[in-house]
């Protein structure tokens, strides 16, 4: 084999929602990045490969406003936007589209990480020095050291060789004191689901089952109803009672006897007359894995962080998915609900002791292998919630890549964790009760008005440094409508005076982008329904910037949230207006944050 040696602020194990996202939030934060991914694509258990839906804090949509933002709303946005027709092609190409894009970021696919290389500190902890990457495709193994290092490979394959800490099952009550958990400690975890697509066609189409499938009736669906046919089923799962990790092919192969022998029943049994014309359009043939090892942080979450909705003053991160506990056997147990949700009154925050290791000095990780307990994991696994890990892990190793100490627990201080999360902030992520605070920000030193604004949304909200309201009602600037619908008040200026003159080098705008609803890419066509396959209406389209009179930006086809305009003349002005010309729908301009910075 070819070997190749390389060098980087970070390594970043998986490609995977959340090592996107933490690979991302480096690279734009100004570190070197390794990006490996054992894959084609990027994506893991969203990608084309599994085609599973990305949910999070809002519960489907079911509590409006808990939307998480950042990088996974700029991606969702984008996807949204240009991929109306709900391809997973198309997805995986925009989630390579930008990596490839970060010039920052080195991208190996079909790369398998199987080595880790460590030293001791003075303090006695291993450190990671660096990790051995085989690409059998081309034939070449690649020697990668680095400053920091992070595992976001789901089953934890480079901690393991670093030898973190870890724990793989579910605890016993008394181990966390969590009423939830098991009397007895095992060693099960969630089982593995395989889905598959449908397609309706204008003529019966005829399914005969290879001899091989598991043959199923009636009894074995009275608490998994089958609804409909273009996407199914979640509830397809089953391994939990073996090693997700080394029993991955057996679990595969029954995850295919069942996905198949489900859909016999459907076409064959005739409790489902109104199937005739429907046929399988693709079945997965990657197990969709909820659980394998769980990461041991100085912090494990347990079941009274996430019920409690407790806030840690190290938060960098939030879930609010209910406790979803399945039953490791799955379709075995047809008599137990294939999952019971127990769903949690409030947003909870995951403090950065959560996402490193306790025993390995420069490891994080992100993803569904963190520090928490089974019960707590059963909440954070959903990958909206793993992609703001990954976006937290990665903004910490790019502001701390060039500290002498690599080690993460000596780095976290109350200072670094408090320019951390500010560092966050100011990249579209939300903390919870947490404003950003930025000290180099001169917005909050102008004088702020607007040509018009609604009740409640008066225009110095914008410099607060509170970028969303989690009661979907809209809490910043807005445009007045008048006394009727019809009489919009667009376009509408946010004015920015300064006693004296100040260099403007960048601008960051944070507009409305619909928290009040849904917006995931799924097959579900009843999901689907629910969310808006386009630019979103409330959104800004066309805009400009003014520096004293004279237009710096004219953006006429924006439908992000987060926009940051680099000036690179730094011009020296008194005013800067933010003028809003064109929504993609709402009458009304709407923009929750203006930053700007010399």
């Amino acid at each position: 084999m070819t070997q190749h040696t390389l060098r980087a602020d970070f390594l970043v194990a998986g490609g995977g929602m959340a090592g996107l996202c933490a690979a991302l939030a480096a690279a734009r934060n100004g570190a070197t990045v390794v990006l490996v991914q054992d894959r084609s694509v990027l994506g893991g258990n969203a990608s084309s490969e599994v085609k599973m839906h990305i949910v999070g804090a809002d519960v489907h949509g079911g509590r409006p406003g808990r939307r998480e933002s950042g990088i996974i709303e700029e991606l969702k946005l984008e996807d949204a936007a240009r991929n109306a027709h709900r391809s997973y092609s198309q997805w995986d190409l925009l989630l390579y589209e930008k990596v490839k894009a970060e010039p920052n970021i080195t991208l190996l696919l079909d790369a398998d990480l199987y080595a880790a290389e460590t030293m001791v500190d003075g303090a006695g902890r291993p450190v990671i020095r660096s990790a051995r990457v085989v690409r059998h495709l081309m034939e070449e193994e690649w020697h990668i050291s680095a400053t920091f290092f992070a595992d976001c490979t789901g089953d934890g394959r480079l901690g393991a060789e670093a030898g973190a800490d870890f724990h793989i099952g579910r605890e016993s009550r008394d181990d966390y004191g969590e009423s939830l958990a098991q009397p007895v400690a095992d060693r099960q975890t969630l089982g593995s689901s395989i889905l598959f697509t449908g397609r309706k066609y204008d003529t019966p189409q005829p399914f005969r089952a290879p001899d091989w499938v598991r043959k199923f009736g009636a009894a074995d669906f009275k608490h998994r109803p089958i609804h409909s046919y273009e996407y199914g089923y979640w509830w397809f799962e089953w391994g939990g009672q073996l090693d997700s990790i080394k029993d991955n092919e057996a679990i595969r192969h029954e995850l295919l006897r069942i996905a198949l022998g489900v859909w016999d029943y459907v076409k064959n049994s005739g409790e489902h007359p109104d199937a005739a014309c429907w046929a399988l359009d693709w079945v997965g043939s990657v197990p969709a894995k909820r659980e394998s090892r769980r990461f041991l942080g100085p912090h494990v979450l347990t079941q009274a962080d996430v019920q409690g909705g407790t806030v840690f003053a190290d938060q960098v991160a939030y879930g609010g998915w209910a406790i979803d506990l399945h039953p490791p056997s799955g379709v075995d147990v047809p008599d137990e609900p294939p999952f019971t949700p127990f769903h949690v009154a409030s947003l909870y925050s995951i403090p950065l002791r959560c996402y490193h290791s306790r025993n390995v000095a420069n490891l994080f990780f992100a993803g569904r292998n963190i520090s928490a307990t089974h019960v707590a994991f059963a909440s954070t696994r959903v990958m909206a919630t793993c992609a703001l890990g990954g976006q937290a892990i990665g903004t910490a190793a790019a502001l701390w890549r060039h500290a002498t100490d690599r080690d993460i627990s000596n780095l976290s201080t109350p200072t670094a964790v408090a320019e951390l999360q500010d560092a966050l902030l100011r990249g579209d992520a939300f903390l919870l009760d947490r404003a950003g605070r930025d000290a180099t920000d001169l917005a909050p030193t102008a004088e702020v008005s607007a040509t018009s604004a609604a009740p409640g949304g008066e225009p110095g909200k914008v410099t607060d440094g509170v970028t969303r309201d989690l009661r979907a009602d809209f809490g910043s600037w807005s445009s007045d409508i008048g006394h009727a619908w019809e009489s919009a008040a667009l376009p509408a200026t946010l004015r920015f005076e300064f006693a004296s003159p100040v260099s403007v080098g960048e601008v960051h705008l944070t507009f409305d982008s619909g928290f009040s609803r849904e917006l995931v890419l799924t097959p579900s066509d009843y999901v689907s329904g629910k969310t808006i396959r386009g630019p979103q209406p409330e959104t800004v389209q066309h805009y400009r910037l003014r520096c004293d009179d004279e237009v710096v930006v004219d953006e006429s086809g924006n439908y992000l949230r987060k926009r940051i305009h680099r000036i690179d003349s730094k011009p020296s002005v008194r005013v800067v207006e933010l003028e809003v010309l064109r929504t993609h729908g709402l009458p009304v301009a709407r923009v929750f944050e203006v930053r700007i910075y010399p």
